[in-house]
């Protein structure tokens, strides 16, 4: 991957990182619930140092979920 389209896709996971945790923030469902998916989050900007092409695959599966409706158990 070359630089210009490395930067990109940086950008556009950080862009898409900042959408889904106003999302979380915005959800009326229990607190356990919420943690966890900012746990997810969290792990997604953490792998995004490291590997950002799976950052981006992760990001996007769980952008499904949360268009779905599909959240972890409250814990």
């Amino acid at each position: 991957m070359d630089r210009d389209s490395q930067l990109e896709l940086y950008e556009a996971v950080a862009a898409q990182l900042k959408e889904a945790h106003a999302r979380v923030r915005a959800l009326q469902v229990p607190e356990g619930v919420r943690m966890a998916l900012t746990r997810k989050l969290l792990v997604i900007t953490a792998a995004a140092k490291h590997d950002l092409a799976d950052a981006a695959r992760r990001l996007e599966r769980l952008t499904a979920d949360l268009d779905a409706g599909r959240f972890p158990e409250d814990v």
